[in-house]
């Protein structure tokens, strides 16, 4: 598929600014755009390969930026870690729901936008937990329910996060549809 300098220019933008975003000290934990990114890119990028590596290539230059800043002593928070591929694997998968999202439909975007976090609080706890990080809760169903307590902050976090990331990417794209391109027609 081709793309104007333009579309790649905008991609590359969005890549970058969501990768700074995720790194600013003091930010409340899970409140970043990556989600909101998975479900655009999945419903507005046509070729889903680049739909699934534009979320991935944004997360891994965060992690590059949280793994200097923490060599430096700036930070607590490693770039690198144990599990990093589970999270990248379950992050990556966030995409797909993208693929079913209208993005001419609010209540499409709404949807996902509460989908996509819930998807990934549930995988990801459990995947922590089952593996003994985080917490490390013990493996008990009481254990199982701890990890997912644990998690509450950043899932709520993440929820408010993706729709108010998601208005401006969804929003932004129709502006730029409905307003922008037929003038340039």
């Amino acid at each position: 598929m081709k793309y104007s300098k333009y579309t790649l220019s905008s991609l590359l933008l969005l890549v970058i600014i969501a990768a700074l975003y995720r790194v600013i000290p003091d930010r409340p934990w899970g409140f970043a755009p990556q989600f909101a990114m998975t479900l655009f890119c999945g419903s507005v990028i046509k070729d889903r390969k680049i739909a699934l590596i534009l979320p991935l290539i944004s997360m891994l230059i965060s992690d590059v930026l949280y793994q200097f800043l923490y060599m430096q002593g700036i930070t607590s928070i490693q770039g690198f870690y144990e599990g990093m591929i589970w999270n990248y694997l379950i992050f990556g998968s966030l995409t797909v729901i993208g693929f079913f999202i209208n993005s001419n439909s609010v209540n499409s975007i709404l949807k996902g936008a509460v989908l996509s976090p819930t998807v990934y609080f549930v995988i990801s706890n459990f995947v922590t937990w089952i593996s003994g990080g985080g917490l490390q809760r013990s493996k008990t169903f009481a254990g199982l329910v701890q990890a997912y307590v644990d998690g509450i902050p950043f899932y709520g976090n993440s929820i408010v996060a993706t729709l108010a990331f998601g208005l401006i990417l969804f929003g932004t794209n129709q502006f730029v549809i409905k307003k922008v391109a037929p003038q340039q027609a």
